[in-house]
């Protein structure tokens, strides 16, 4: 699975521990992690939790990757701004067992952490604990079984009426604030990141316009 790190500014000073955390738990599944940043607050190309949603709605809609780790402060606006957009579905993530009940359940693909909530002493290790959960089992399996199949279920329901919603996703990138969307897209990293494994040709053409 290929998963993206992706921060906003107000917590960027801790990507690298964030990043991390998360390596020593996507290293042992296998899976390849992307660093998209912002890497520090003082980087020169700065992304607010609004564009987190942007950035995570290109990078999962092209399959460049699988999953996206995000967050915020309270880990809130991130979460609502993933689930603006269609073919993304983020769970606010506190936990390990929000983890687990999240990916189990709701079988979604981002998660947002809240990095300045509660985030004191050890609070590496409750982020770590959080990802070991996140990807311990595959995704969809259930909790518990015997509502797994009606948790299936309704997960692909909810991934269809968010289709149903929007059913064209470059008119609807289209139609949002386009500075907005470009100050975004020009993330160097996420750039990189896009370019060398997104596959969906209408998507890597619509973000090509932009640079």
């Amino acid at each position: 699975m290929k998963i993206a790190l992706i921060m906003e500014n107000s917590q960027a000073d801790k990507n690298e521990i964030v990043y991390k955390q998360l390596q020593e738990v996507t290293n042992q599944h296998g899976h390849t992690l992307y660093n998209v940043g912002m890497f520090s607050s003082k980087d020169a190309h700065q992304l607010t939790y609004i564009q987190l949603g942007i950035l995570s709605c290109l990078l999962l809609n092209s399959k460049a990757v699988d999953f996206v780790v995000t967050g915020c402060g309270t880990g809130q606006g991130a979460t609502m701004a993933l689930n603006a957009f269609p073919g993304v579905t983020c769970g606010h993530i506190t936990n390990p067992s929000d983890s687990f009940l999240f990916t189990q359940i709701n079988a979604g693909n981002a998660v947002a952490l809240p990095y300045a909530q509660g985030y004191g002493w050890g609070g590496e290790l409750n982020i770590k604990f959080t990802f070991e959960k996140l990807f311990e089992f595959p995704l969809g399996n259930g909790y518990p079984k015997e509502r797994a199949e009606i948790q299936q279920c309704n997960a692909k329901i909810l991934d269809k009426i968010k289709k149903d919603i929007t059913p064209d996703l470059i008119e609807a990138l289209r139609r949002i604030d386009q500075t907005l969307l470009k100050n975004a897209i020009a993330h160097p990293t996420f750039q990189k990141v896009f370019f060398e494994n997104a596959t969906d040709m209408q998507l890597i053409k619509f973000v090509e316009e932009y640079i």
